[in-house]
Order: C-alpha cells, then structure tokens, then sequence
C-alpha cells in the first residue's frame, strides 16, 4: 500500500531552519579550516600552538554532521512540498524532477568558485526520493536500517574488497596545485572540468556515498512523523535519542576502530548527528532563552541556498592564490576567525534582506523557476 497524506497541516517549523542555519554556519566554519579544500605544503606563515586541537575539536563536531543535518532536512522539506501538493491532489513528482535539475545549474555556478561543492551530488540524491516517497512508512524505516549500517563499507569488509581512491588523490593535487597558483578563470576551469568527479569519488571513500541518501529518508520520514513538531509523545522520544545516541557517543569516544574504521567512523559520525539534532530540538521546546538565541540563525537558515554559494565565493576569494591567498598565511585557529567573520557578515547580509524580502535571493528565484508555467 503506498502512502498517502494524512491531510495535516505542515505550519513552519521553526526549529528546522534553526536547525538548517546551525548546519550552514558549521559548514563555513570547517571550509574555513580546511582553507577551502587548500591543504598546502607550505609552511604556515602566522600559526599558534592551538592549531592543532582546534582543528581536531572541530572536526569532530563538524565534519561531515553538517553536510548530514543539511540533507536531513533537504529530506524534511521534500515531504512538505510533496504533502502539500497531495493534499490539492497534485503530484510533485515531475515538478521535484524539475527542481532537482534547476539545483544541479545552482551546485555547477557553485563549483566554478569552490571544488566541494554537494548541491550537483544532492540534486541526484534528491531525484531517488521520488520513487521512495510512494513506500509505505515500514519500508522506509527498512530502508533507512540498511543505509545506516554502511552496507558498501559492510560488504567491503565482509568480502575483502577494496576500493581503489589512487585517481582521487590525483584529481585533488590537480585541483590543489591550481587554487595555489592558478588564476581565477584556470581554478573555474579545473573545478568545472573535476569538481563533480572528485566530490562523487569522495562520497565513496567517506561511506557518505549510502548516508547521505539515508539522511534525505530519515529527514522525509520524520516529516511524516511530524517529530519536528511539539505534540504527543515527540519530545519524550527526542529526549530518548538524545540520552542514547549521548551515551553511545561517549562509549565509542574510547574505542580504537583499526581495521574496521572505514565501516565504523561514518556511523559514529551519525551517531553525533543524531546527539546534535536532538540535543537542539529538545533545547528548542525546554527553553524560552535558547529559542531567542536561536531564533537568529533562524534567519541564516532561511536563506540557506544563498549563504551557501557566498560562502564560497567569499571563502574562496580569501583563501586561494588568485585572491587573497590566506591558504599559507593563516593557521586553524586565525582560519576559524576568518570563518566566524564569514558567519557574522552574511548573517548580517540575512538580516537585510529580509528586512524587505519574504524570500532569500536564491531561495525566491528557485522557487519561482520550481513553479513556471504552473
């Protein structure tokens, strides 16, 4: 049986896009300590003793959590739409196609500026949630089983196969050496020629290649759910997740992977994915002081498409060579207050615009084009 709506109606949800500006803000911080994906081998000219753990810290409360949190509710915001249109009897498919291939055009003028790009590889992401959306809600839960388990990580394991990632190191030293010393139109070339290639081979040497689809489900199922919204039993299931997925995290904290870390990292980093997003979510409802505060990333997080493609174009032009090639000049800890001022000036940009606009820049354009010729 495939489902249907059940005809509810999907108000704003204030958390999620607190919950999205939080996963905006968290990515131009850790570009800004991988110096825009520029890993030189020059020496540091201005560097603390902080560097290093600064750089391990966020790591491990960013890396790849972020990019997660923005595809989860990538997943949220298709169900809405899709919902929505069902509840008219309409069906989105072939409009969600559409969208899809306008965020492929968004993530491409993206690449041309940073090489890491993910909207071309959500795009395609997004596409599989068309056929995914007519299961019934215990086939996706299934469904989402197997791809937290890392089931390419696992076979790999199992069967002792092994994926060659020698022509991606190979792709990234071209790209490397092109944003030390390249000019600006040689780094669009190179991005646009390699971009998408090297962020799909290192979806697949990351275990993202299987965890970000299964974040895009999880985030539709939790729409279908409603778990984003204060009713029933939702926060005591939310405060659930957070003392488990807590306790987890702090036991695996002490754990030396070895042989099985390409299996177990992607999990683990799952796992805080899920401390984070409940540890907001339950914060979000407990407490009148975190909404307030919280409420301003509220406005970073509505207009998350925009501050995303000026975080590279911005990051970018401070980081690599043609610009102001802070890639050798500053370390971690300078970096992360590089990105900090990113955060600050764009939220401020945020502030603005909606000052005057009901929709960010991109966000109205793309929703305009969504919906032409309706």
């Amino acid at each position: 049986m495939m489902y249907t709506t059940r005809n509810l109606p999907n108000t704003r949800i204030d958390v999620a896009d607190a919950l999205r500006g939080i996963a905006v803000a968290g990515i131009i911080l850790y570009h800004s300590v991988e110096h825009f994906n520029i890993f030189t081998l020059e020496a540091i000219v201005h560097a603390l003793p902080s560097d290093q753990a600064v750089a391990d810290v966020l790591a491990w409360l960013l890396s790849g959590k972020m990019y997660g949190i923005f595809a989860m509710l990538f997943g949220l915001s298709f169900f809405i739409m899709n919902d929505n249109q069902q509840k008219k009897g309409k069906n989105f498919s072939g409009r969600f196609a559409w969208r899809m291939c306008l965020l492929f055009l968004f993530g491409v003028v993206n690449v041309a500026f940073y090489d890491g790009d993910i909207l071309m590889l959500y795009a395609c992401y997004g596409l599989l949630l068309i056929p995914i959306s007519y299961l019934p809600s215990k086939v996706v839960w299934c469904l989402i089983a197997l791809l937290a388990i890392q089931p390419v990580e696992l076979f790999c394991l199992l069967t002792g196969t092994t994926v060659d990632h020698s022509t991606m190191w190979e792709l990234y030293g071209q790209i490397n050496s092109m944003h030390e010393h390249g000019t600006f139109w040689e780094n669009v070339l190179t991005n646009l020629r390699y971009g998408f290639e090297v962020n799909f081979r290192f979806n697949v040497f990351s275990g993202r290649l299987t965890q970000l689809l299964c974040l895009f489900v999880l985030g539709m199922q939790l729409g279908r759910q409603r778990m984003f919204y204060n009713e029933g039993r939702n926060l005591q299931i939310w405060h659930q997740i957070l003392l488990l997925s807590t306790a987890v995290v702090i036991a695996l904290s002490f754990v030396n992977f070895g042989d099985l870390d390409m299996w177990l990292n992607p999990i683990y980093n799952l796992i805080i994915l899920l401390m984070i997003v409940s540890a907001v979510v339950s914060a979000w409802y407990a407490f009148e002081g975190v909404r307030r505060v919280l409420h301003h990333l509220c406005i970073f997080g509505r207009m998350s498409l925009t501050n995303y493609l000026l975080q590279s174009v911005i990051g970018c032009a401070i980081f690599c060579g043609y610009g102001l090639a802070c890639y050798y000049k500053l370390g971690t800890t300078y970096a992360v207050m590089v990105g900090l001022g990113m955060v600050l000036v764009q939220y401020l940009f945020a502030r603005f615009w909606f000052s005057r606009h009901q929709r960010g820049p991109l966000e109205g354009l793309w929703r305009k084009l969504t919906w032409i010729g309706r």
